[in-house]
């Protein structure tokens, strides 16, 4: 397993789900492993030199009556002892940049902090160019932290972004 990459995402179903899979099949599932966050342990994850990490800004568990929290809010306490020196990480948020302008993919920015603080190499910026929004606290150096996508309104430009994403970096995990 040390030589796949585990795509580590949530929460399961809806479009963080349907992205990290387009992911994991312009990989090659002979490189790639599916790992939904809420079936995640400390332990699972050690096994990988690299990983691509994803999850959503805003989503149905924000507003829903039925679940209070996210995978990613009950799996961050045990996310946060990991032990990723040596370690290459990418990051894919998803948000909307139209209705949440002034918070455009911050969670990335909560998993790179965790990453960066526990010896993670994080590799896949990618450029604010060709995106609207007023604030982002996702942005290091003038570049996002990973891939933001917007499935809620520009869902068309997933896939071209997605393939030019991975094209930066994959050939180096």
């Amino acid at each position: 397993m040390k030589n796949k990459i585990a795509l580590l995402y949530g929460p399961v179903g809806g479009n963080t789900e349907r992205v990290a899979k387009l992911i994991a099949k312009k990989i090659g599932a002979e490189k790639s492993v599916l790992i939904p966050v809420k079936d995640a342990n400390k332990d699972s994850l050690s096994e990988f030199k690299s990983l691509i990490i994803g999850g959503s800004t805003i989503g149905t568990h924000t507003w829903s009556h039925k679940n209070t929290s996210s995978d990613w809010d009950q799996f961050m306490p045990t996310f946060k002892t990991i032990d990723f020196t040596g370690k290459k990480v990418a990051i894919f948020g998803l948000g909307d940049q139209l209705a949440y302008t002034n918070n455009f993919v911050d969670d990335m920015r909560t998993f790179y902090n965790v990453l960066i603080e526990n010896g993670a190499t994080v590799i896949g910026q990618w450029p604010t160019e060709g995106y609207e929004f007023n604030e982002s606290a996702a942005i290091v150096d003038g570049k996002f932290v990973g891939l933001p996508l917007n499935e809620d309104h520009e869902e068309e430009l997933s896939e071209g972004r997605i393939e030019s994403w991975l094209n930066t970096f994959v050939s180096q995990l």
